[in-house]
């Protein structure tokens, strides 16, 4: 039963800090739309931050299950994580990137979420080095970088813009990189 609480907590806000943002939503708010108790809100969570830290350690394993499973069936090409991030931002609810997000509305740039965050950019960016490699380029790590940059800046463009296109500039502009 108790794990029920923690995996109702965590679905919880995931729905709620990606639809209305982590600052926006309280405790109480989460307490009330899971359903869970306040005392076993605190059994699994010491805190609203360990919470957004659990929410970001699944969302960082379902996105790049996703992400590799997209890439694999377009035959894994370097370009392809393109193609699947603008499949991706073509959805109605579209907010972008939830550890760019996460950054963003965390106040300690040295703390667990900021942490996580880069450890997941990291790791992006080492999926794509091997795609890279295996499609023959020069300097995967250097270039791997240099496509996360750009797929980072093409999401926050899509949120502000409402439209895929500066994902498809962006691969545009990764392709020219390529050898």
């Amino acid at each position: 039963m108790a794990t029920h609480a923690r995996e109702r907590l965590i679905e919880t806000a995931k729905e709620l800090f990606f639809a209305e943002g982590i600052r926006a939503v309280g405790v109480e708010r989460l307490l009330a739309d899971s359903g869970v108790g306040r005392a076993s809100f605190y059994r699994h969570f010491a805190s609203k931050d360990e919470l957004v830290v659990a929410v970001l350690e699944e969302r960082d394993a379902a996105w790049r299950h996703w992400l590799a499973e997209e890439v694999e069936a377009r035959g894994r090409e370097p370009l392809a994580v393109f193609d699947a991030l603008e499949q991706d931002s073509e959805q109605g609810n579209y907010r972008g990137c939830a550890f760019i997000n996460a950054m963003t509305e965390s106040a300690d740039a040295d703390g667990p979420v900021h942490r996580l965050a880069s450890e997941h950019k990291h790791a992006v960016a080492d999926y794509i080095a091997e795609l890279l490699a295996e499609a023959g380029q020069r300097d995967c790590d250097a270039l791997a970088r240099q496509f996360v940059l750009l797929m980072d800046g093409a999401t926050v463009t899509v949120v502000r813009e409402r439209s895929a296109e500066p994902i498809r500039n962006a691969r545009a502009i990764a392709a020219g990189l390529l050898t």
